[in-house]
């Protein structure tokens, strides 16, 4: 059976993934699918560097602005909705392009991994949940991830208590470690005629990207924009408020911190976020990178390399 084609496209965050998404769209017919976690929130366009439809330049997008933030969303609900978007890729002639920095969403859509060995909510996810809203709660149930499954520690925030609960569920429900688990689904060949590029450039200079990008999304009104959030009763515990940028206004809106230290936490989280991105896409297989210093950072030189290597897979002719 001929497999599908389709095109993955990530990096760390603040690398360009976006403007080169939409260069190599326009030159392989492509229609781009967002692998973030916050960009289908609608009203929350700084803080998650949104693509506006401007950048779009006329490339079809998928899941982005699809819900309020009110609404809950994870891995789960976006393979569904991944696959649902691949197949209209597909039937309006274009080559799917998953597009963002997520990489358990991206493996999720790209190996079609089975979330169906677990049950459903369980009463130990609900004394989990309970616990860590007490004093010190997170970390104390983070150290029970770091002792049943440190692989899965080193990839989780301590602060992602989702996944951390999940990761904790799972051992609690089977015995074996969840990392195991996503190792066995990670093997599993996918269905896709893929080609999976990883942006990436010197630590230093994704760092100062870092810097630069919170600097203008500070000036562009970020904080106006948590605040509005904040002011309609959204809570550091809804999913939406979990992300980058969005999580450290709420000390200081209760008074227990300043503007000063929400956008130097902002910096330093961000900087961690990208460490771990890189060392998440370390651990797949068949990875093309692409080191942008080596291309002298010249958009068409990277998207002709994109190009030949699409050719040589034989997603395009």
């Amino acid at each position: 059976m001929n497999k599908l084609p389709c095109i993955i496209l990530t990096g760390p965050t603040a690398v360009g993934k976006t403007a080169y998404s939409i260069r190599l769209a326009k030159e392989v017919n492509g229609a781009v699918i967002s692998a973030d976690s916050m960009q289908v929130y609608r009203g929350m366009n700084i803080g998650s560097a949104k693509i506006t439809p401007e950048e779009m330049d006329g490339i079809t997008h998928y899941l982005v602005d699809i819900l309020e933030p009110e609404e809950s969303f994870d891995v789960y609900q976006f393979q569904k909705l991944g696959r649902d978007a691949m197949q209209k890729c597909y039937d309006s002639r274009h080559i799917p392009m998953i597009v963002g920095g997520t990489g358990f969403y991206i493996q999720a859509l790209l190996r079609e991994i089975d979330f169906t060995e677990t049950t459903g909510h369980s009463s130990y996810r609900t004394e989990l949940e309970e616990r860590v809203l007490q004093p010190g709660g997170t970390e104390a149930v983070f150290a029970l991830l770091q002792k049943v499954d440190p692989v899965s520690a080193s990839i989780i925030h301590p602060n992602n208590r989702k996944r951390v609960i999940r990761a904790l569920e799972y051992y609690h429900e089977t015995g074996r470690p969840i990392s195991e688990h996503n190792i066995e689904q990670h093997r599993k060949d996918s269905p896709f005629n893929y080609v999976y590029f990883v942006l990436t450039d010197d630590r230093a200079k994704i760092y100062e990207r870092i810097e630069r990008r919170v600097d203008l999304m500070i000036e562009a009104g970020l904080e106006e924009e948590v605040r509005q959030l904040y002011d309609r009763g959204l809570t550091e515990h809804y999913t939406s408020m979990k992300g980058l940028g969005y999580r450290e206004w709420f000390p200081y809106f209760k008074g227990n911190c300043t503007r000063e230290d929400v956008i130097r936490t902002i910096k330093l989280n961000t900087r961690h976020f990208a460490k771990r991105q890189l060392t998440w896409f370390r651990r797949e297989q068949d990875v093309t990178w692409i080191s942008l210093p080596v291309y002298n950072y010249d958009p068409e030189q990277v998207v002709s390399y994109m190009k030949t290597v699409c050719r040589e897979k034989g997603l395009i002719q």
